[in-house]
């Protein structure tokens, strides 16, 4: 098992390929079409926007938190 520590990294990381996968299918698909071979060309698109995602997703988390706690009322 992981360090607690580890769980704000593993979540973007999750997150980024998760989001990066559709995104990057969806992108692909409007791209070129669905061509022979298209699941290859997608692979590796995701694969490249995978790695530049989880970086963005890990460096722009603290930001997108200090807004939403800006943006949401505190309980009483």
């Amino acid at each position: 098992m992981l360090s607690p520590r580890c769980a704000p990294y593993l979540f973007a990381l999750i997150l980024s390929g998760m989001m990066s996968f559709m995104v990057s299918g969806i992108a692909t698909y409007r791209a070129i079409g669905l061509i022979e071979g298209f699941i290859g060309v997608w692979l590796t698109s995701w694969t490249f926007c995978w790695m530049v995602a989880c970086p963005v997703a890990i460096l722009s988390a603290p930001i997108a938190r200090r807004f939403v706690v800006k943006m949401v009322r505190a309980e009483a």
